[in-house]
């Protein structure tokens, strides 16, 4: 039996990552009571065949509740390793240098193995490399096709197999694996919605995957690489969203730049119209703790304030010990922030100029439209879900209801700003446009008698990309008996 929820009164979205600690039937389940919108399945962690329950419980969802879920396959992308060491782990001294090569012997004090050639390719005299999340630092004073000496600038402790993060130079690798093809294969056939796309550098490194996919889900590309920066509108021109991973950003740049590069990673999103995911560590401490710190719960509010369409836990849901209440307390900050007078106006710091297509034009329009006469709601018509990302682009005050006849579409949207998909059949006039869009406002509690909404769509209908009509419409008293 369906059980009715209301529609989320807040417009962020909640990517919540699914892991040991909620990968239950029922603990998705509370998870989405208690706020998260969407699913994060982290491929990176465990096999395919473990996967394949967690997706079906997901969306065992839409049965349940009578709303369409969004699920979320992060690829694991390139991981660049040392070798091993023979003793298991060695102290690296300041001021010393250390030789990598590609000797598979193991490592010492003096040297260890570095089996990437692509990176002896690409490496050059001034570089840095990290070792081991950017606690060790080194600097390359000589290299060849086989071997790169660097100076030790921050020494450490050094273990077997540690990461390696090369950030002044693009290293020539694809961003796809062959784990990730297998993954993306295996996601693709399970029907996900999103696939995210890890180790981005150039736009180039998203035509493979797009390949891969044929149009069966939607391309996010993480920005975590410093070159990703320096050709970020490029490659958010060529994806379908994008997520802000504030992770790997702070290892390979200075920590007091990733907020300036957040805003402007958001900001560029949105002016293009992609849907921008903020993530990693936003509620850390909620992974032993109950509740989190102030800082947290403040770095989650700017990201509100920013407009960002998502808001993402991480460890926090996947493995901690409150997945819970993370989920809830992303949802209360979403809800405190939303209802501050002056969220509106801040959200709205990024102006997002309409393109000169009779889309955009009626997109920003419905906005304008919602706030001078106090309508309640936006219902926007959509095959392909192009309609709903130019409204929600323009962060309207109101909810944006989404009415679609395919259901990917509407799965899709999940990470779409304020915006509530419903799947339903098509209509095929006018008329039964306008007494749906009525009808389905009442049902989904978003307007009541005497209320107004704005009606947006394309005729013909069925044609992906033709949207030419704006209607508003006023709820009379006498149609609630034949709407509820």
């Amino acid at each position: 039996m369906t059980k009715a929820i209301s529609p989320r009164s807040r417009k962020v979205r909640v990517l919540a990552t699914l892991g040991p600690a909620s990968n239950s039937v029922e603990m998705i389940g509370k998870l989405f009571e208690a706020g998260a919108d969407a699913f994060r399945v982290n491929m990176s962690h465990g096999d395919q065949e473990s996967k394949v329950a967690v997706i079906q419980a997901i969306r065992s969802l839409e049965k349940k509740y009578g709303r369409p879920t969004t699920i979320l396959a992060d690829l694991q992308g390139p991981k660049l390793r040392v070798g091993r060491f023979a003793d298991g782990r060695v102290e690296l001294v300041t001021g010393a240098l250390f030789r990598l090569d590609r000797d598979p012997a193991p490592g010492d004090a003096t040297r260890v193995e570095l089996p990437h050639r692509e990176i002896f390719q690409a490496i050059e005299i001034g570089a840095r490399l990290l070792l081991d999340d950017g606690k060790l630092v080194l600097r390359v004073e000589d290299h060849g096709p086989d071997h790169i000496v660097a100076r030790i600038e921050v020494g450490g402790m050094l273990s077997n197999n540690k990461g390696l993060n090369v950030p002044d130079v693009v290293v020539p690798m694809a961003a796809l694996t062959t784990k990730d093809r297998s993954d993306l294969a295996f996601a693709i056939d399970q029907g996900v919605d999103w696939i995210a796309l890890s180790f981005v550098q150039r736009p180039e490194d998203l035509a493979e995957a797009r390949t891969l996919i044929r149009g069966k889900a939607a391309l996010l590309a993480k920005i975590e690489k410093p070159s990703a920066i320096d050709r970020l509108e490029e490659i958010i021109e060529q994806c379908d969203g994008v997520m802000v991973a504030r992770g790997d950003l702070g290892v390979e740049l200075p920590p007091q730049t990733v907020p300036p590069l957040q805003k402007r990673i958001v900001e560029v999103s949105r002016r293009l119209g992609r849907p921008v995911v903020v993530a990693t560590q936003m509620l850390e401490s909620m992974i032993t703790s109950p509740s989190p710190t102030r800082a947290e719960v403040s770095d989650v509010a700017t990201a509100i304030y920013d407009g960002a369409d998502a808001i993402m836990l991480s460890a926090e849901s996947a493995a901690g010990a409150w997945p819970i209440e993370s989920v809830a307390m992303m949802n209360s900050i979403g809800n405190a922030v939303e209802s501050d007078p002056t969220h509106g106006d801040r959200v709205h710091f990024t102006i997002t100029r309409a393109d000169p297509t009779t889309s955009d034009a009626l997109a920003e329009a419905a906005k304008t439209i919602a706030a001078t006469i106090g309508a309640k709601a936006i219902v926007c018509f959509t095959t392909s879900g192009s309609t709903a990302r130019r409204v929600a682009r323009e962060r309207p005050g109101v909810p944006l209801m989404v009415l679609t006849p395919k259901i990917e579409t509407a799965r899709r949207l999940g990470l779409l700003w304020g915006t509530h998909a419903v799947h339903t059949k098509d209509v095929e006039s006018f008329e039964e446009m306008v007494a749906k869009a009525k009808r389905m406002a009442l049902r989904h509690r978003l307007a009541e008698a005497g209320d107004s909404i704005i009606v947006i769509a394309g005729v013909p209908f069925r044609t992906p990309g033709s949207t030419n009509v704006l209607h508003v419409v006023r709820l009379l008293g006498d149609e609630l008996k034949d709407y509820t």
